[in-house]
């Protein structure tokens, strides 16, 4: 072979090699990166070219699959109800994509989980066309319209809880969106959600899961807990030494109570009326180290709690004494989403261990195999079995003769506590309403935990409070998950 054709040859084989690795390069090291591609338009036309699997709630689907007008995507996804189910789907569009459940189980709903390989291998071997399969939530349907329904045309939020398992029954949160709305791709879609996004009302923000709010004296159960447990408070019917007012560490602040006669009040009279100046006190005597301990353990401070949805981190944070006081009753920079304050009302029902919240149950093929099963983890345990008795003797008295009465039921044992949290610079916006409980049957079982938020109403300034707004949407929730049991 002469030299210019050895050069030739040289050539074209290295062309060829390089093709190779190219064509490896793609096939083996960026497959997964392509696959998954927000920018990968056959991703999306795959996504959309058979019917979507279902999200399931007691037994029935939520979602469907109607034919597309578009050229590329076949089907687009539908919702019963999207208004109310929202906050626990997310949304499945053809023009803006996926979030929540729609997007973290895409890979079941559309049927290319790796997990359905075997299912999707027979499913073309017997001709049948490919199906995606089901995702099969904790969420109790009574529960859910309770708490969509008693919210109304309120800005708020309703989270609900199985304490004995960690289920979520009920997530709502006003205002809302249909996300049927803009499923498609068309102009329409486009412009719909661009409204939404929009709109200063954020009906598109997942308030009970992405929203912290200064908890008020919800969060007096907490400091509650840590002053049992820290040994600065034993007896909950022993008076304690709090002056009222109560001033401040460090300050010339007074702290003062909005009702109740709280100078030296017993820790069981004092959460029944809220009275800010026991708590305060207590805050500084448990001291902001092991506040913060005692938060944590009911969940505060952890950036990574996935429901699979992951929840916004709620904080009690590292401060000084009189802002540490401040934080003890709610306040200060303590912050605080509805899910996580139903995780406190939920580990008092459940003698002081905390379960992980979760809303998927489980993943089923299209054949209704099961493929994955969710076992319920505890996440601590948050305060002693002891401790927690006597946290559930003082919400319940709160019930029963306190600032909760309204959220009183027949035949029930109910615990709860109220809590209204200042809102704005010098507290010029109106306030938050809060309501936290749980119901305990006569047999002793404590199916449901609830932490109700009220961000705004039409009631006047002095008319907002968490036993007068809250706490009846906490009542309908729980005598819907009641009942559902019958």
């Amino acid at each position: 072979m002469n030299k210019p054709l050895r050069r030739i040859a040289i050539f074209c084989g290295l062309l060829v090699l390089a093709l190779l690795i190219r064509t490896n390069w793609l096939q083996y090291v960026q497959a997964d990166s392509l696959a998954t591609d927000k920018n990968n338009r056959r991703v999306a036309i795959e996504r959309y070219a058979t019917p979507r699997g279902d999200i399931i709630v007691d037994g029935k689907a939520i979602t469907g699959s109607v034919a597309s007008e578009g050229l590329d995507y076949k089907y687009k996804r539908t919702w019963k109800n999207g208004e109310m189910w929202a906050p626990v789907t997310g949304y499945s569009s053809q023009i803006i994509g996926a979030t929540q459940l729609e997007s973290l189980e895409d890979g079941i709903l559309t049927g290319n989980d790796d997990r359905l390989f075997f299912r999707n291998t027979l499913d073309m071997l017997t001709g049948k066309k490919k199906e995606g399969g089901s995702v099969v939530t904790t969420l109790n349907a009574a529960a859910q319209k309770a708490a969509f329904e008693g919210l109304g045309d309120k800005k708020g939020a309703v989270a609900a809880l199985d304490p004995k398992t960690g289920a979520i029954l009920a997530l709502a949160s006003t205002p809302s969106y249909d996300p049927s709305t803009f499923a498609g791709i068309s102009t329409k879609d486009s412009k719909t959600f661009s409204k939404l996004e929009k709109d200063p009302d954020k009906p598109m923000l997942n308030r009970a899961l992405r929203e912290t709010y200064p908890p008020g004296s919800t969060f007096k159960v907490v400091t509650a807990a840590a002053a049992l447990e820290n040994g600065v408070v034993s007896d909950i019917d022993d008076k304690t030494d709090t002056p009222d007012p109560y001033k401040l560490p460090e300050s010339s602040t007074p702290l003062t109570n909005q009702h109740g006669e709280c100078k030296n009040a017993t820790l069981r009279y004092a959460l029944e009326q809220s009275c800010n100046t026991v708590f305060g006190k207590l805050s500084d005597s448990v001291g902001n180290d092991k506040m913060i301990e005692q938060s944590e353990k009911f969940g505060f401070n952890e950036a990574t709690l996935d429901t699979p949805v992951r929840a916004a981190e709620s904080v009690y944070p590292e401060d000084n004494r009189p802002q540490n006081a401040m934080a003890g009753i709610g306040q200060a920079s303590n912050r605080a989403t509805p899910l996580q304050m139903a995780m406190v009302a939920s580990a008092v029902a459940n003698d002081g261990e905390l379960m992980a919240p979760y809303m998927v149950d489980q993943l089923r093929a299209s054949n209704l195999d099961v493929i994955e099963t969710h076992d319920p983890e505890t996440l601590s345990q948050a305060v002693s079995p002891e401790n927690a008795q006597k946290l559930q003797d003082m919400m319940e008295s709160v019930v029963k003769t306190g600032t909760g009465q309204n959220a009183q039921i027949d035949g029930v044992t109910v615990g709860g506590k109220t809590g209204t949290a200042q809102h704005g610079v010098n507290n010029k916006e109106k306030p938050y309403a809060w309501f936290i409980s749980y119901a305990q049957l006569s047999d002793g079982s404590s199916p449901v935990a609830v932490a109700v938020v009220v961000e705004d109403s039409d009631a006047s300034r002095g008319d907002i409070s968490g036993g007068g707004l809250a706490a009846p949407i906490a009542k309908s929730v729980m005598q819907a998950v009641i009942n559902s049991k019958k």
